[in-house]
Formats: C-alpha cells, sequence, structure tokens
C-alpha cells in the first residue's frame, strides 16, 4: 500500500526527471558530438523530441494534479469555501469532458500508426511509441481529475476550503 501511496504522490515527478535527464543528456551529448568530432546523429534530434513531448504530455497531468494550470480566479477571492468548491468541481467537468473527448481522437493517430508500421526516421523505432504520450497524458490527466473532484466533493460536503494547489504570488 505505501508502494501505491508513493507511486499516487510522486508518478509525475519521476516520469518527468526521467524524460527531462534524457533530454538534457542527449542534447549535451549531441553538442559536444557536433562541436568536438563535426558529427551528429540523427538519433539524438528524435530522442529530444520525442522526450520534449512527453515531458509536455506528463507536465500537462502534473499541473492538474496541483492546480497549476493558468487560470482566472479573481471572483473566486470573493467566495466562501463551499460555492468556491462548486467552481472548481464545475471547472474540473468540464475538464474532464474535453479530455474524454481528446483521449478518444488521439488514439486514433496511434491506431493508424500502428496499423501502417511507421517508424522513426533515425531510430527505426515503431511511432507508436512516441505518438503514445497523447493518450498516456490525457489519461493521467483524467486520473487526477477524479482525484481533483473527490477532493473537492468532500471539501464542498464539509464546508472545508478547496485546494487550490501552491500560490505563485500573493
Amino acid at each position: 500500500m505505501n508502494i501505491l501511496r508513493q507511486l499516487d504522490r510522486n508518478a509525475e515527478r519521476w516520469l518527468l526527471l526521467v524524460f527531462y535527464v534524457m533530454l538534457v543528456v542527449t542534447m549535451a551529448v549531441e553538442v559536444l558530438r557536433r562541436e568536438l568530432f563535426s558529427y551528429s546523429s540523427i538519433w539524438g534530434e528524435e530522442i529530444v523530441r520525442y522526450s520534449f513531448i512527453y515531458l509536455a504530455w506528463v507536465g500537462a497531468a502534473a499541473a492538474v494534479k496541483e492546480r497549476a494550470h493558468i487560470r482566472i480566479d479573481v471572483l473566486l477571492h470573493y467566495l466562501g469555501p463551499r460555492p468556491k468548491a462548486v467552481f472548481y468541481i464545475f471547472g474540473d467537468l468540464v475538464m474532464f469532458v474535453v479530455a474524454l473527448v481528446a483521449l478518444y481522437w488521439s488514439f486514433e493517430t496511434v491506431l493508424v500508426s500502428a496499423k501502417f508500421g511507421s517508424v522513426t526516421d533515425g531510430l527505426r523505432i515503431s511511432k507508436v511509441w512516441f505518438l503514445a504520450a497523447v493518450p498516456v497524458g490525457f489519461t493521467l490527466m483524467i486520473f487526477r481529475l477524479v482525484q481533483s473532484f473527490l477532493r473537492d466533493f468532500r471539501s464542498l460536503r464539509d464546508g472545508t476550503p478547496v485546494y487550490e494547489g501552491d500560490k505563485l504570488f500573493d
């Protein structure tokens, strides 16, 4: 149970760390190869590109978890805990519907790539692994939105302040 709790708490952080390290190390190696040996590889550019794509989609899910996406919340500062929870629940539901639709349509690209067997230019690996970043990101977002919805519903029921994420500016 402790492992599941750690996964729930840190899964996006660990994934972001892995993809960020892959991106930085590969980019540094490629710059050194290009400058010192006047040689670069096509696979290095692909690793950086696909690491960045996964970084963006996993980061979007992490932002949903932490409520770090940009939002206009001026009016929410004047509301009590329960009306604020209602607004957050509404926002979570709207984002949930959008994420479900986007998840459904993102699978089409992955399925077409799998059907025709498309591979990357340099690595010669199936593009399915890299195109799957979008459905993986939306799946993580949906999971975090369900958690957020349950947390907000508890706040609404109990009348406690809703979780608003960490404040960047006060």
